[in-house]
């Protein structure tokens, strides 16, 4: 893969839970996919007549180069997730620029990993321990993925596989329910907890840990790894979110703003204020708006969009190309405003 635009072909579509499908893609031209366990792609869609941009981790690890594949879980209501289900099949073309991301083990080596998911955000934890699995890697892994039930365990066969036949790597699963009164779980219930991790990992301080899932499962591991004494040096997370930037944004979206820079986003006919200290993504967010982005790290490109007056500080990590500045084009999500400006957003 590379910087620009690739057109991916669909090869096949593999369900694995009722809600979670895997996409297989191979490149239009034939060639080998390159890319760092952990890494993502952002997917250009045309929906119903329009571009739709999107973020999805390579679920595939890169010691398959062949193919390449993403996991995505239908979300009620969600527009790329729901198309993608019912619309990508065999055969069908999608563009897809990357591979981006620092989010892999291929960039923080260890002799000992954590790996924390939640739900879908189990996908980089995947194509991490496929990696040291294929690769027969001496690291010492643990796999501890939380679901709502036994029947939402994604990759679970897969995984079971694995335990099994890798020493160095533990999987353990934890589930919230039952999946039916008479099918009880019999492994770790409720939630990740303090307690449930010292008992499965009594030596996750050693451990370089990374972490995905829903943005309240990230924060209450953030925080509860914290308390514990962890070096926050060795805790890695990603998460794409389509609504409410995360991350470092996070503190501006906290922040109230009384005086500063007016931001006018033509499409909405709305204005709001922003200082020069937040982004104009936080400030969108703040007032009530709903624009797509997913990294909030000015990687995958999906808040692109063009500066149609004044001007701004933009420090981004190569979602966006020198030509596409040339053009005006800006990220709001690493974009802060140094004068009034407009936005066609």
């Amino acid at each position: 893969m590379s910087e620009t635009d690739e057109l991916l072909v669909c090869r096949q579509v593999q369900p694995l839970t009722h809600d979670v499908t895997t996409f297989v893609f191979a490149c239009a031209e034939p060639r080998l996919s390159r890319h760092d366990p952990g890494q993502f792609l952002t997917l250009t869609l045309d929906i119903d007549g329009r571009p739709v941009q999107r973020c999805y981790t390579i679920s595939s690890p890169p010691t398959r180069p062949f193919l390449l594949s993403i996991t995505v879980k239908r979300v009620p209501g969600g527009l790329v997730s729901n198309w993608l289900h019912d619309h990508l099949g065999p055969g069908d073309t999608v563009r897809a620029r990357g591979p981006l991301g620092e989010f892999s083990t291929a960039r923080h080596p260890a002799p000992k990993y954590l790996f924390l998911s939640g739900g879908v955000g189990v996908t980089p934890s995947m194509a991490m321990t496929r990696t040291l699995y294929d690769l027969a890697d001496p690291a010492d892994v643990v796999f501890v993925h939380s679901a709502r039930t036994p029947a939402n365990i994604v990759f679970r066969h897969e995984l079971d596989l694995i335990a099994a036949t890798a020493p160095g790597i533990r999987i353990v699963h934890i589930c919230e329910e039952d999946d039916r009164p008479y099918a009880p779980w019999g492994g770790h219930r409720g939630r990740l907890t303090i307690e449930a991790l010292r008992q499965i990992a009594p030596d996750f301080l050693e451990r370089e840990v990374f972490t995905c899932g829903p943005a309240p499962y990230m924060a209450a591991v953030r925080h509860m790894l914290s308390d514990a004494g962890l070096d926050m040096d060795r805790y890695h997370e990603e998460s794409f979110t389509f609504e409410t930037p995360t991350g470092q944004a996070d503190a501006s979206l906290a922040a109230a703003t009384d005086t500063g820079f007016k931001v006018e986003f033509t499409r909405t006919g709305r204005t709001v204020e922003c200082d020069a200290d937040t982004s104009l993504l936080a400030a969108a967010s703040r007032a009530g708006l709903s624009l797509p982005a997913s990294c909030a790290q000015g990687m995958c490109g999906t808040c692109k969009t063009t500066l149609l007056s004044g001007s701004v500080d933009m420090r981004h990590n190569g979602g966006i190309r020198p030509r596409e500045i040339a053009q005006n084009k800006i990220l709001l999500c690493c974009s802060k405003p140094l004068e009034d400006v407009v936005i066609d957003a």
